[in-house]
C-alpha cells in the first residue's frame, strides 16, 4: 500500500473527529480473482454522517470494494470493521451484517412481480421483522416524500428508470441502515433521469446519512461529497476534500483521469 492514505491533506484520521464516530474502517484490504489482484491493500475510514465519493477509471476496483464491504466478495487479506465489529471474521453472521447496510447497485433489482410498496418493504418485513402495517406506513410516507406517492401500488414496469432507482434507494434506507452503499447508481439511466436520482442522494447526505458512493458523476462528487477518494489500479492513490481533489490533485494519475472525464 502506498502512503497516500496517511499523507493526504484530508486523511481518514482527520475526518473522524471525536464528535463523529467511525462507522466503517477498511484495513489493508486485498482481493484477487485468480491472478488478477483487484484490491491492493486498501485503507479507508468513514465517519458517521460523512458522504465519501469514490472516483476512478473502470477497472480501478471501485465496485469490488463495494462488494467486499457488503460481503458479496470475501477478501483475501486485511479486515473490514463496521460499527466496531469485524465483519470479515469467518464467524460473523453474514445476513445480520448485511441487514445493517443499505445497498443500491446500478441495476435496480426490483422484483417485477411485486408492487412498488411491496418491493420497498420486503426487507423491512422479512429481515428486520417490522410489522407489515408499520412497514407500509413508513414506505408510503417515504415514497410520498420523493414524489412517488401515487406509484405505491404500481408494478416496476410502469415506472421510468429514474423512478425505479429512487424506489430502490427508498428500499435501502427504509430501515435506517448504519451505512448506505451506492455503486454507480446512475450508470444504467438515461442522462435525462440522472438528476432526479442524484437529488435524492443529495437530500440523504443533507439529512445526515452515512454514505459511500462510487460514481462517474464528477460534478455531483464535487458538489456533494465531504471527501473524494481516487482509486487507481486497486489502490487509494489520494483523497481529500472536493476542492483539493478537483482543484489541486497531487498525483499525476489523478490529474490525467480528471482531464479525461471532465472534458468529454
Amino acid at each position: 500500500m502506498s502512503d497516500s492514505s496517511s499523507s493526504s491533506p484530508a486523511s481518514p484520521a482527520s475526518s473522524a473527529s471525536p464528535e463523529r464516530s467511525t462507522v466503517l474502517a477498511l484495513e489493508g484490504v486485498r482481493k484477487s480473482f485468480g491472478d488478477n489482484l483487484v484490491l491492493r491493500g486498501v485503507d479507508l475510514e468513514i465517519a458517521s454522517h460523512e458522504v465519501v465519493v469514490v472516483i476512478g477509471a473502470s477497472g480501478s476496483g471501485k465496485s469490488t470494494l463495494m462488494r467486499t464491504i457488503n460481503l458479496i466478495e470475501q477478501i483475501d487479506d486485511g479486515r473490514i470493521v463496521l460499527g466496531g465489529d469485524d465483519i470479515t471474521d469467518p464467524r460473523v453472521d453474514v445476513d445480520a451484517t448485511r441487514a445493517r447496510i443499505g445497498v443500491v447497485f446500478q441495476h435496480f433489482n426490483l422484483f417485477p412481480h411485486m408492487k412498488v410498496i411491496d418491493n420497498v418493504t420486503l426487507a423491512a418485513r422479512r429481515v428486520h421483522g417490522m410489522p407489515a402495517a408499520d412497514a407500509r406506513a413508513r414506505g408510503e410516507e417515504m415514497l410520498e416524500r420523493i414524489g412517488l406517492g401515487e406509484k405505491v401500488d404500481d408494478y416496476p414496469d410502469r415506472l421510468s428508470g429514474g423512478q425505479q432507482q429512487r424506489v430502490a434507494i427508498v428500499r435501502a434506507i427504509l430501515t435506517d441502515p448504519e451505512l448506505l452503499l451506492l455503486d454507480e447508481i446512475t450508470s444504467a439511466l438515461d442522462p435525462m433521469l440522472v438528476g432526479e436520482v442524484l437529488d435524492l442522494v443529495r437530500s440523504l447526505g443533507d439529512s445526515g446519512s452515512t454514505i459511500l458512493m462510487a460514481t462517474h458523476e464528477m460534478s455531483f462528487a464535487r458538489d456533494v461529497a465531504d471527501r473524494v477518494v481516487f482509486m487507481h489500479q486497486g489502490r487509494i492513490l489520494e483523497q481529500g476534500t472536493p476542492e483539493e481533489i478537483f482543484g489541486s490533485p497531487r498525483e499525476e494519475a489523478t490529474r490525467e483521469f480528471l482531464a479525461r472525464v471532465m472534458h468529454r
